[in-house]
């Protein structure tokens, strides 16, 4: 059976992982060259030649344009603007697919894992920044702009006062999704309303206000994607999927601007947790 390879780029880490169907039959990881795009690329080539002949699929914090061909929309600034589909395929001599990570963490719970069987599923990453991605009945949805399910940059619904000031953002605009939905948005509102330094980790560790505000947060912001999506389920991944409050409260929290009188979207926890964008690559081929 040939093999599918995948690979998951990510800002601190590369993770590549052979399947054959289903089963894992090889995997490795190593730290990501930050900074340096050719040593990147060559970071990814040795991983997938490393795991031999097959199909090859890559997730990448960021997306391809549709006008250019280049990497955009990137979080590991180093790789915007670059040819990165072109460069893989050269230095590998064989095709390569690439998708956008939140869309492969997103095909992989949809294939085997939290989301087996729906027909909508919105994957959510919620970890050193916040993605989205969309699959349709076992396919990924990236749309006409490639920018489908890009969630985290849109603004925070339904700011108020203790939303405000508008966090800056790095794509340039203030008070995006991910400013207050990522780890670090937590511990920088934290810090913010408390004075102190903590690591998202330790303020889960000893909820209080900080934590009640994110679930508000994330209740508002997946609302707004139940009343334009609609879907089946919503599977949370990233570090902060990790909080098990989250999956009763948010969804207590969420019916109040729901423009329905019944929620039926369930919000689920990974199956595949840090395995998911790198086993949603590999399906790309599927």
């Amino acid at each position: 059976m040939k093999l599918r390879i995948g690979v998951d780029l990510g800002g601190s880490k590369i993770e590549a992982i052979a399947l054959e169907g289903a089963r894992e039959v090889a995997r490795k990881r190593i730290p990501t060259p930050r900074g340096d795009y050719e040593a990147t690329v060559a970071a990814v080539a040795s991983l997938v030649r490393e795991l031999g002949e097959g199909s090859v699929g890559v997730g990448i914090p960021g997306a391809l344009s549709k006008v250019t061909g280049l990497v955009k929309n990137a979080n590991s600034t180093w790789l915007i603007g670059k040819p990165l589909k072109q460069d893989l395929e050269k230095a590998l001599q064989r095709e390569v697919r690439l998708e956008n990570d939140a869309n492969c963490f997103a095909l992989s719970e949809a294939a085997d894992g939290a989301a087996q069987g729906a027909e909508v599923v919105f994957g959510v990453i919620l970890g050193t920044g916040v993605g989205g991605g969309i699959v349709v009945r076992g396919r990924v949805l990236s749309g006409p702009n490639a920018i489908a399910g890009e969630w985290g940059h849109n603004p925070l619904p339904l700011p108020s006062p203790e939303d405000l000031p508008l966090p800056a953002c790095y794509c340039g605009r203030a008070g995006c999704i991910e400013t207050y939905l990522s780890g670090p948005g937590l511990a920088a509102d934290h810090r913010r309303l408390t004075g102190e330094s903590l690591s998202p980790e330790e303020i889960v560790l000893r909820p209080g206000e900080s934590l009640r505000r994110y679930e508000a947060r994330l209740a508002r912001a997946l609302a707004g994607v139940i009343n334009v999506l609609d879907p089946d389920v919503i599977v949370l991944g990233g570090g902060m999927s990790n909080v098990a409050r989250l999956y009763t409260a948010v969804p207590r929290l969420w019916p109040q601007h729901v423009f329905s009188d019944h929620v039926a979207t369930r919000l689920v926890r990974n199956t595949h947790g840090d395995s998911s964008g790198v086993r949603g690559a590999a399906w790309l081929w599927d």
